[in-house]
């Protein structure tokens, strides 16, 4: 399996409420994402403190929990500057225990498919 946007468009690399021109303007994710919001914050403030726990970026243990699922291969990262894909590639060396991929799973609630019709 190869995922597409497992930082939900940069959602899952900073604080919950925190804004950007891009989120503001991107009528896309808010298409994917706004009905799961309150779900996806829970998950956000559960990754927020695994990666505080384990010195790590947020996009690093999301990185590190997506890889630890069998059969993915290799997410599609986005990146738009050099320093963040040196962050992201360091999350192949970030192995997470049970305990912590079960905090961050818990709440998950699946969403749904959108985009196909």
């Amino acid at each position: 399996m190869i995922p597409w946007s497992p930082l939900a468009r940069g959602r899952l690399t900073r604080p919950w409420g925190e804004t950007t021109a891009r989120l503001v303007s991107d009528d896309v994710g808010k298409n994917l994402y706004d009905e799961s919001d309150k779900n996806d914050a829970q998950i956000a403030e559960r990754l927020a403190g695994v990666s505080e726990a384990l010195g790590a970026t947020r996009a690093q243990v999301a990185l590190a929990w997506l890889l630890s699922k069998r059969g993915v291969a290799a997410p599609i990262i986005g990146a738009s500057r050099e320093e963040q894909l040196d962050e992201l590639l360091n999350a192949v060396d970030l192995t997470l225990k049970p305990e912590q991929i079960a905090e961050l799973e818990t709440p998950y609630k699946q969403h749904p498919v959108v985009g196909f019709k």
